[in-house]
């Protein structure tokens, strides 16, 4: 069966990116990361990797990640209090969901099921 592997999201300042996600999301930095790649990092994640390329980013289209959180309410705010903007949790199917955004603008979707 196949799942997702990894997600690649194009960020412009890196140690900025890797702190945020690190520090604020809980991800972990990969040793996996070949050290001939130009610059990035690989973040570890549950079973999946979210992998950070240095650039500039594109414009917003509505692309995105989700990451499955536990309890929603708990996750929006916890960053409202480090003062991340987030959205109000919604109703999807039978899911709930809240957004918010990485220093460089990329959105991450909260997914609570």
């Amino acid at each position: 069966m196949p799942a997702i592997h990894h997600v690649a999201v194009v960020v412009d300042d890196l140690e900025r990116a890797v702190g945020f996600y690190t520090r604020v999301l809980g991800f972990r930095l990969s040793a996996d990361r070949p050290g001939t790649l130009g610059p990035g990092a690989w973040l570890d994640v549950g079973d999946q990797q979210l992998h950070l390329i240095e650039g500039a980013p594109g414009p917003a289209r509505g692309q995105h990640f989700a990451v499955l959180v536990a309890d929603l309410d708990a996750e929006v705010r916890r960053l409202r209090a480090d003062g991340f903007e987030v959205s109000d949790p919604k109703p999807v199917g039978t899911a709930r969901q809240s957004f918010l955004a990485d220093p460089a603008g990329n959105a991450i979707e909260l997914h609570e099921k």
